[in-house]
């Protein structure tokens, strides 16, 4: 399985960046996980290219988990009304 953590923020600001980096991680491997505890802000572009990975990684067959949500990633998923819809577990952190 690949591993790829994102750091920092995962907003219009860096969604440009990240898509070009996302996308070529799913060319990485079959079995995929994105770390995202250190996610510290996400806003609804953030949110658009974690939906947008995921799609791509059905679309191509792939396996592909989020993991290790961030408070700030909770929180957009929540408001979204999204936890449940990327089918990944959702565990939240001591604090």
């Amino acid at each position: 399985m690949q591993s790829l953590a994102i750091e920092g923020e995962l907003t219009i600001f860096t969604a440009a960046e990240q898509k070009t980096s996302l996308l070529a991680f799913l060319k990485s491997s079959d079995k995929l996980e994105i770390n995202l505890d250190s996610v510290t802000e996400i806003d609804s572009a953030g949110l658009q290219i974690l939906i947008l990975i995921k799609r791509e990684a059905a679309q191509a067959a792939k396996t592909l988990s989020f993991v290790m949500h961030s408070k700030a990633v909770l929180e957009i998923l929540e408001l979204a009304n999204l936890t449940s819809a990327f089918g990944d577990q959702v565990v939240l952190a001591h604090n």
